[in-house]
């Protein structure tokens, strides 16, 4: 079998099943390991579907969604380096909010340095994160658990967003487009996030360079919604110029 047969092979079966593993996809196709990564990774690099921690997903489902911890090991140094440049926004005594999510979750590692922070989520992993740490008062709304991304969302979630005022909120997106906003897979998700940002007098948007040009099924909020727009230096330089265009504050994270 050619090189360019096996890699379409791949793409019908990853499309078909909207995720698979390297394994899955070796069985399948009868070859090692090594070779299915190298053809996923020509395949991503192709922009042609996402590599996740031991397989990939779809591209082509709006409301497909990869569960947390195969996004995790995705564009790790750039959501470090996402994370480095939001921590320069905060300030002992700040009320913050953050929004359930791997780049978050990476942000949510360099608070520890505070010692006087208070710190709203819907995710019991940050929760978990930061209560070893006195100098930050932490609460969690509450809510139903959504297993696919760890994140707490449903009425009971909206509702006690509805009771709060931050200073800041640092929200993550699954797609930025520069006509339709941002959204993401799940409906649930999005409407927590809409009352996240009205909740917050900054907005601050945490977006490495792969959710530009992206629309999933559930749009949250507008550009104009937004203050600050944190991305990795990949960033596309017309996209920056556009956001600028729109009053957002760009921040370029360098690695």
């Amino acid at each position: 079998m050619f090189g360019e047969e096996r890699k379409q092979l791949i793409l019908d079966y990853v499309n078909k099943h909207g995720r698979a593993s390297v394994q899955e996809l070796s069985n399948f196709l009868q070859v090692s390991e090594s070779t299915i990564r190298r053809d996923l990774k020509e395949l991503e690099e192709a922009k042609l579907l996402n590599r996740t921690h031991g397989g990939a997903i779809s591209l082509q489902a709006v409301n497909f969604e990869p569960t947390y911890w195969e996004k995790e090991d995705r564009f790790k140094s750039e959501k470090e380096a996402i994370a480095r440049e939001a921590v320069k926004l905060i300030e002992n005594g700040d009320t913050i909010l953050l929004d359930s999510g791997t780049t978050t979750f990476h942000l949510v590692q360099q608070l520890k340095t505070f010692n006087h922070l208070t710190v709203v989520t819907n995710s019991l992993l940050f929760a978990q994160e930061l209560q070893g740490n006195p100098g930050i008062e932490v609460l969690v709304t509450g809510g139903s658990l959504r297993r696919e991304t760890l994140a707490l969302v449903g009425p009971i979630t909206e509702r006690a967003l509805e009771q709060v005022r931050v200073d800041k909120v640092f929200i993550a997106t699954n797609g930025l487009d520069l006509e339709k906003g941002l959204t993401t897979p799940n409906l649930l998700e999005a409407a927590v996030k809409s009352k996240m940002i009205a909740a917050a007098t900054q907005v601050i948007l945490l977006a490495d360079h792969s959710k530009i040009g992206r629309i999933s099924f559930a749009r949250f909020a507008g550009l104009a919604d937004i203050d600050h727009c944190i991305m990795d230096a990949a960033a596309p330089v017309e996209v920056v110029m556009a956001l600028k265009k729109k009053g957002v504050q760009v921040h370029l994270a360098q690695p």
